[in-house]
Formats: structure tokens, sequence, C-alpha cells
């Protein structure tokens, strides 16, 4: 089978917030286009795109599904995207590989801070987009709210091309802005389109947002704009030529509407994808990176070298993993070989796909600019490049939000240790966004999502597909020790069992070190009173007992150990008696240095509305944190702060509640302080039970 060429094809994100009706458009399309025989619903749990059953069982989209169909004469490669923040790995990884976005709008909610969020990413990566307003028929809706609210959010550029006829249940068909008709449906929404006159009711109206349309399409060309300006007539021709150029090169946005559930208006749409939207032939190279990150330009060429970026990673414990990926030059068949750019490895293409949600059609290639499916490559996942020859090219970095919900967790039951590391594993592999680490101090294993409905989804997806559980706690904040004042200690051990005893004998002279320091050691022996030999084992034992320290069993820092007398036995002593005379010594030493508890302090970069900054800043109080700065822009606020890390382990879930779900932030570690008395005493008695248990 061969394949289309890169100005036949159309390579399209949908994205959005949350119920704005993504998936019901994407189902609308395919079923416009001939590709399915039937609308499903994602009330139902049928539709194309939401196949994975956890998606089913919440009624929304976890992952990004990629449907492949024709229209026409074009092919289509339509990607339908999560609107929760908490998946928006997904929508980054497909607004990396795709030409242009349509970004759907409900016509009930207006612009959600989700949208503007997806917009700004569209935006730095370049993308051409067009607007759908979704829900018409809704009570409360009104597309032209919508559209004011969209041009406050994203500019004047953002124009309508089509306006409704009729509101809320009474929509009857939309009025073509450009051809200045009307395209009327019946009353279900579901007959054929039927071609009319522009009722007289809304002659005027119409006349209205066609000359604030052709206002901005001649913007985008100078012989257009003074044919315009002498009132000339300008042709269909001309006005869709503009408005694409316009739209590729991203100064105009153009606004289309319709009843995806109703199939209303999405006739209109799939005509303005393939008019309006850029094929990878027209939006031309694609930018990667060569050696020291110079920017290397890539041409959609089916005769090129091969070079495919991978931007999705499925885990599947059956059939193992499937890679989603563009051909950004060069022609990828079944039965080749290619090499991971990242791994080194060589990686054998088998059977080539053309998904539609989970179905699978076989293919023997994809030219430049397609994309499709490949499955059990051994090595790959998302973000590689897979070229032949090797090319020391790789794509630039998706930078993706930090996880901030953490947990401490444990298998459900012994012996399933086995089944979570596996089962994790290959979850990490598909979810970038995913943070799986052993905390080095407290011993736990964590993992960390974006939010609650992230790590929610992930417990569900090791249970249902690799039949692993894990239970979650609360992490333990990694408090640490450390001391205020100069101490001594003489420690002697001493062992006799009959045979050759154990001997050691030392004196160690402690202080506080230099912040960040850790531990200074110094050998200050004179006369040989301990032998050269023995001197590491004392060091080996004082790090072993910094480990727990003397005043609520947390390892110590920033310490200076200045080892200064002893003395040794030329039978008994060996380095595991100083070994151990160097750990008692320290233990004795810290119970006379007026030991202090430090905690974890945080850095903070928060962004909320203007209207919650008040509320955050009191919350953040209520915390034991403060800002440091704030940063005004576009309705937003920076905020930046500093925060005991023991007092934000709930943040994110707090911060979505004050701000509606508006506020996002990212957090990473920068300091330790002491930790006030009153809670010292808390933490001394939490740690209690624990020492004693341990020394039994």
């Amino acid at each position: 089978m061969s394949h289309k060429a890169a100005d036949r094809i159309r390579n399209v994100a949908l994205i959005g917030h949350r119920d704005c009706g993504k998936t019901s458009l994407a189902e609308a399309m395919l079923y416009e286009a001939g590709a399915i025989n039937r609308l499903g619903r994602t009330e139902t749990g049928n539709t194309v795109s939401d196949f994975e059953p956890d998606e089913q069982e919440r009624g929304m989209s976890i992952g990004a599904s990629i449907c492949s169909f024709e229209h026409g004469d074009r092919k289509i490669n339509l990607i339908d995207t999560p609107g929760d923040p908490s998946f928006v790995a997904e929508a980054l990884g497909a607004l990396a590989v795709a030409d242009a976005a349509v970004v759907v709008v409900s016509a009930v909610d207006g612009v959600q801070v989700h949208t503007e969020r997806l917009w700004a990413q569209a935006d730095r990566a370049g993308l051409p987009r067009l607007v759908f307003v979704n829900m018409l028929d809704r009570e409360r809706a009104d597309f032209f709210r919508a559209l004011e609210g969209l041009q406050e959010s994203f500019g004047s550029h953002v124009v309508a091309t089509e306006i409704p006829i009729g509101a809320e249940h009474e929509v009857s068909g939309v009025i073509d802005l450009i051809d200045m008709r009307a395209f009327l449906h019946d009353s279900d929404g579901r007959g054929e389109e039927v071609e009319a006159e522009i009722p007289a009711e809304l002659q005027e109206l119409a006349q209205q947002y066609r000359e604030k349309l052709m206002d901005e399409v001649a913007e985008n060309s100078d012989a257009l704009m003074e044919h315009y300006l002498e009132g000339e007539e300008i042709s269909h021709e001309e006005t869709v030529a503009a408005l694409k150029k316009g739209v590729t090169e991203g100064h105009l946005f153009p606004v289309t509407c319709g009843i995806a559930t109703r199939d209303l208006g999405i006739e209109r749409l799939l005509q303005a994808l393939i008019e309006d939207l850029p094929s990878p032939a027209m939006r031309g190279a694609r930018t990667l990176l060569g050696e020291e990150d110079a920017e290397v330009e890539v041409l959609p060429d089916e005769d090129g070298p091969l070079i495919a970026q991978v931007f999705k990673t499925t885990a599947d414990p059956f059939t193992g993993r499937h890679n989603a990926l563009r051909v950004l030059s060069g022609t990828l068949r079944s039965d080749s070989h290619v090499h991971n750019e990242r791994t080194g490895a060589k990686e054998r293409i088998g059977q080539l796909g053309q998904p539609l949600g989970k179905e699978l059609s076989t293919t023997d290639e994809l030219g430049a600019g397609d994309i499709g499916i490949v499955a059990k490559l051994k090595e790959t996942r998302a973000g590689d490049l897979l070229c032949e020859p090797p090319s020391g090219l790789r794509a630039p970095r998706v930078e993706l939000p930090s996880p901030v919900m953490a947990y401490a967790y444990e298998p459900k039951s012994k012996g399933d240790e086995d089944k979570a590391v596996t089962a994790i594993r290959r979850l990490r592999e598909e979810d970038p966004c995913l943070d799986v680490h052993r905390d080095p101090q407290t011993g736990e294993q964590i993992i960390a999502g974006l939010t609650q409905i992230h790590v929610d989804v992930v417990l569900g997806r090791m249970r249902d597909r690799f039949g692993a559980e894990i239970v979650l706690k609360p992490p333990r904040v990694p408090y640490v020790e450390t001391i205020r004042r100069l101490a001594k200690a003489h420690a002697r051990y001493k062992k006799q069992t009959g045979g050759r005893g154990q001997f050691a004998d030392c004196v160690i002279e402690i202080e506080p070190g230099e912040p960040g320091a850790g531990l200074v050691f110094e050998n200050a022996i004179k006369g040989g009173v301990i032998p050269g030999g023995f001197i590491p084992a004392v060091e080996k034992g004082v790090v072993e007992a910094m480990q727990h320290g003397s005043v609520a069993g947390y390892p110590v820092k920033d310490l200076k150990v200045r080892l200064v007398d002893g003395s040794h036995h030329s039978v008994d002593s060996s380095e595991m008696a100083f070994k151990i005379c160097g750990s008692m010594a320290l233990k004795e030493a810290l119970a006379d240095a007026d030991a202090i508890l430090l905690e974890p302090i945080v850095r903070l970069a928060i962004s909320v509305p203007e209207e919650a900054v008040g509320d955050v800043i009191g919350d953040l109080s209520s915390r034991r944190g403060h800002p440091l700065g704030m940063s005004p822009r576009l309705g937003v606020t920076e905020i930046d702060a500093e925060a005991p890390l023991s007092e934000v382990l709930d943040y994110a879930l707090d911060l979505r509640a004050i701000t509606g779900g508006r506020g996002e932030y990212t957090i990473h570690f920068e300091r330790y302080e002491e930790l006030p008395g009153h809670l010292a005493a808390g933490v001394i008695a939490a740690a209690e039970p624990r020492e004693e248990l341990a020394a039994h």
C-alpha cells in the first residue's frame, strides 16, 4: 500500500478544557467522514477515542487517542487529547508532532483555565489554530459571549468565520461568513445539510461579522487590502487563500461552531481542516537539535533520510509497547531497521499500523509527514528519534510540569514486590509526568503525580493491567539533625572472649560545619598513638553513627570531626574495633553538642488568578510560608514563595480548592532551617516509638 504525499495529509490535535466535547467532536468527524457508521457517546462509553476501560468508567479522556481517516482525497490524523490538567503530558506530546490544533470551547463555559494554558503551549510551538465553539444547544449556551471571551483572552485576530442560526435548543444551522450562505439542519440535527439564503432577520448581524472577518483577512495580503479598501469585490478563492496564509503564519484564528453530539456544523469543520489548516508540506521544515544544541531544519521529503519522532508510548502486558510516531523525513517501511538516537540501539520495524482509536489497520509504509503506530520496539519510548542512517540528532525536549502529589508506597501483599516494580516501570515508560524513586534518607519508595486523579489512574492501571496493588501513605518528612556547639568525647571499645580480643580507644572533637559541607573529617593524631591504617576505620564509624542522630534518630549533617588522641593494642586492635569505637565516640559527643532538628524548606513558584492572590498568600502564612515576590501578567499572578516541606505535602489539593482549579505550582528543595521548638517536640515524640522498635 503506497503512502499519502505530505501535501495530502493534515495532522491536527484537538485541545481544550475538560468537558468541552473534544471526544464527541472527534466521534462526529469520524461519522461525517464515513470512518464509522454510528455516533458513539461518552456517557455510554462507546466512543472510538475513549477506548480504555478507565476512560469509559470515568467518562473522560486520559490518554491521547489517534484517529487516522480519509476525507475526500486527504488523510487526516486527528489526535484527541485529554482536557484534564492531570494528563497534560498527553496533550503536549500531541502538540509536538501536530501541524495545527483545533481549540474546542464550550458555548456555555467559554474559555477556561486549561484552554488558556494549552493555547499558550500551541503559541510557543508556533502551531496554527482554529476554534470550534461546541455545545450550542445547551441551556445558557451563548456563541457570541464565548467569542467575546476568546477575543479577550487571545486577541482580536480570533475572528468568527461562522455564526449560529438560533440559540440553545433552537439552533438549526450555521451561517458561513465567507460565502454568506446558510447551512440548515433538520430539527434533530441528523439530516442532510441544506444550503439556503441567510434568514432575513440575521442578514444584518451576518454582515457585521463578515466585515470583521474581512478586516482581518485583508491584513494578510497587501493586494487584497488594496482591493478591500477600494470597495472591490474579493473572490472566494482570494479570501480562502488569504485566510489560509493568515492561519498558517499564526496571524489569524478562525472561529467555527456547531453541536458535536448532533453532527451539526461538522461537515463545515472538516472542510475548514482541509482548506484553512496547513499540510506538513505547507508547514515546512521542523527543527531538531544537533551537536551542541545547534538547530537543524528537517524538510518533509519522502526521498530524504529517514527521521521519525516517537511521541507516545503505551505499555501493554500482553502485546508489549506500542509507539506512536510521526515521520519527519524519508519513508518508514515495514520489516526495516532503524537506529535509536538516544540509546544507540538498532530496532527492527515490524508491522506498521494506522490507528482508529484502539483498532489498527496495517500498512506497508508511512511517508514524510504521516503518523502511525509501531509495536514491540525493545528500547524505544516517547521523545526518541528513529533514524536511518544514524543522524546524531535529537528532538527538542518537551517542557512538562513537575509532579507535586507525592506518596510513600509499599506492595499491598508480601510477595508482590516484583509485580509492583514491573508495573510501575512499564507505566513510567508511557507517562513522563509520573515520578517514582526511593528517598535515600527515609528509605521510602515514593510515587508522585500531578494530581490526585493522576495518581488514582496509575494505581487503577497497575491493578487492571498488571495485577499489582500498592498501598499509599503520606511520605515521611526528611528531617535532619545538626549541632550548635563544640563537644569532645572519649570512647573505648574492649572485648575479650577467650581468644584474640578487640580493642580500640579514641578521642574526638566535633563542631558545627559550614551549611551544605557535609562531614569534614580531620586526622590530628600525633606520635602514632593510633596507626594510620586504623584512621579510615574511625571515619567509617563516624559516618555510620551520623545516620542516626541523638535528637530523634534523623541523619546528622554539616559536621566537623577531629580525631585528636587515642591508643591501640598491638594484638587486639583491628579495623572493626576502631570503626565501632569511632561510632561510639560520635554518639557520646552528639549528646553534649546541643543537637537540634532541621526541617527542609522548599521554594514554590505558584501561578494563580489575580482575584485569588490574597487567599493564596493568607493560606501560605498559615503554613509558615511567605512570599518572596510577585509578578502579575495577563490576569495571572506568579508568586515566588518559600515554605517548610512538612506544611505543603497536601498543598496541591488545597490550592485547587482555593483557586477553583486554576492554580498550579512547581516545587523544589531550597535548604534546611531549624525546626521551631514546639514543633520539634512533636517530631521527637513521634520518633520515639520508631527508635524503640529499631532498638529491639
